[in-house]
């Protein structure tokens, strides 16, 4: 039975998710873990429940970082290539395990990589959604020097989407790190500008300044609390949001 304070209908219709590459790998600290990968394809298929529009942008960081591999002589451009690469390897592994639960999918790719996934057309992504697809975008922007954060918040511009899922291990934003700050202060709302000002690390200062420009809020919560991906959706008042000056 539903409690009285359970919303009946889903807040937002058009969700776009962003989760890193390291939530995938797990205690392992590398690679993909079948367990993650399992639950966080059990939460999405729960979501699918709701007949809304779901796109998903995943990072690579649990197979390789550009700015890491920069660090050891690799080429900054070629490293955020090799990045790129990562991040269809991880989609490709969502996407079967998406469609393993009977879950249509479609990769999209800002890299050409045909055999394996559709180039990126935004009218293409933006049909396959209204035909209840999940579609997940891989390879960033497909240029160097951009983060996945920023592929993001330009792939939620260009399917015009309501929110940005920011997949996190914390349940919100901080005034610095609860994982090794008991006293750490947690934020209910920020104004993206308060996001600019204090440098908080919730997406870099680009995707930050392209939701501003587009008004899209950014909810921030904890991805490995079972039902949050849903709860948030339906709108329950979880993790930190982060909108307009004057919505807040």
């Amino acid at each position: 039975m539903t409690s009285p304070d359970t919303p009946s209908e889903p807040k937002y219709r058009k969700v776009l998710l962003k989760l890193s590459g390291e939530a995938l790998q797990g205690e392992k600290g590398y690679g993909i873990s079948a367990e993650v990968l399992e639950t966080i394809s059990d939460e999405i298929a729960e979501v699918n429940k709701l007949n809304i529009e779901l796109a998903i942008v995943i990072g690579g960081g649990n197979i390789f970082r550009g700015i890491a591999g920069a660090s050891k002589g690799i080429d900054r451009s070629t490293g955020d290539y090799m990045g790129m690469l990562a991040t269809v390897i991880n989609a490709l592994a969502l996407q079967d395990s998406l469609e393993k639960k009977g879950i249509h999918t479609r990769v999209q790719t800002a890299l050409n990589i045909e055999q394996v996934a559709e180039p990126y057309i935004r009218r293409r992504a933006v049909r396959h959604l209204e035909k209840g697809r999940v579609v997940i975008f891989a390879a960033g922007t497909g240029n160097p020097f951009f983060t996945t954060d920023t592929a993001a918040t330009l792939r939620a511009l260009e399917i015009g989407a309501d929110l940005i899922l920011k997949a996190t291990k914390v349940d919100g934003v901080y005034d610095k790190d609860p994982l090794e700050h008991k006293d750490a202060v947690k934020f209910k709302e920020l104004s993206y500008m308060e996001v600019l000002k204090k440098e908080l690390k919730i997406m870099d200062a680009t995707a930050i300044s392209l939701c501003m420009q587009g008004n899209i809020p950014i909810i921030v919560f904890n991805l490995f609390e079972n039902g949050n991906i849903k709860n948030v959706i339906m709108g329950k008042e979880i993790g930190t949001i982060v909108r307009s000056d004057k919505d807040v």
